[in-house]
């Protein structure tokens, strides 16, 4: 029993690190992609490599670094707020309210000064385009406000369709329909890698992968053995 209890806690800890990890990486990539239309907007003028110039004189006085330290403390603010403090996400509609509780905005718009304020100490940028930033930082906000909403509904979106097709695979077997369930599985394998890690999701996937290469291996025939059924039983499909 003690073992199993803490194989649960390591199991647990990992889909928390992988959880954190994949949250890392999205909300970086919307926040950047928010940074870098709102200094299009900014400065409309600009060529493109001077905005890249520009976003990498940002990155300079910390905006990266800022930017993944935001997002990890905006995520365990959040958690706590929700009653996460130790439990993974079981959906994405918790991690969309943790981000939101955690104050994703309101740590970027401090970031941004804290940022800014470096530059003009340093008087590594100038200083009138420093005041243009600040002036039109909740273009910048308002941008990333916006796409962290469409990413969250996306997820949403992603998790209805994974679950769709699970379910047609599901069907597939029960029709013993080898070729319908190839095509479900293919597409819930490229689906998966675009979704934030749930638990209950993975699991699916997981028995499902299993499932189907057993029967694969079995040149697609269904001569159900003890471990298939097993298997089939988890998915409720026996």
């Amino acid at each position: 029993m003690e073992l199993n209890l803490e194989k649960n806690i390591e199991n647990n800890l990992e889909l928390k690190n992988e959880q954190n990890g994949f949250l890392g990486s999205l909300l970086g990539k919307v926040i950047n992609n928010g940074v870098d239309i709102g200094l299009r907007y900014i400065f409309p003028d600009f060529i493109e490599d001077e905005i890249i110039d520009l976003k990498n004189n940002l990155i300079q006085y910390g905006l990266k670094d800022g930017i993944t330290k935001s997002i990890q403390s905006v995520v365990e603010t959040g958690k706590a707020a929700i009653g996460l403090i130790t439990d993974d996400f079981k959906s994405i509609s918790q991690v969309q309210a943790a981000v939101k509780s955690g104050g994703l905005i309101d740590s970027i718009s401090d970031l941004l000064d804290n940022v800014l304020d470096r530059a003009r100490d340093y008087k590594g940028i100038n200083s009138n385009v420093i005041s243009l930033i600040q002036d039109g930082k909740n273009s910048i906000l308002n941008n990333i406000e916006k796409n962290v909403q469409k990413t969250f509904y996306s997820q949403i979106s992603g998790i209805e369709k994974i679950e769709e097709n699970i379910n047609n695979w599901k069907n597939a077997y029960n029709q013993q329909n080898f070729d319908l369930m190839d095509k479900n599985y293919k597409m819930i394998k490229n689906e998966i890698k675009e979704l934030i890690p749930i638990q209950n999701t993975l699991d699916n996937v997981k028995t499902i992968d299993l499932l189907h290469n057993l029967i694969k291996n079995n040149n697609g025939k269904f001569n159900i053995s003890k471990e298939e059924l097993e298997l089939a039983e988890k998915l409720s499909i026996a």
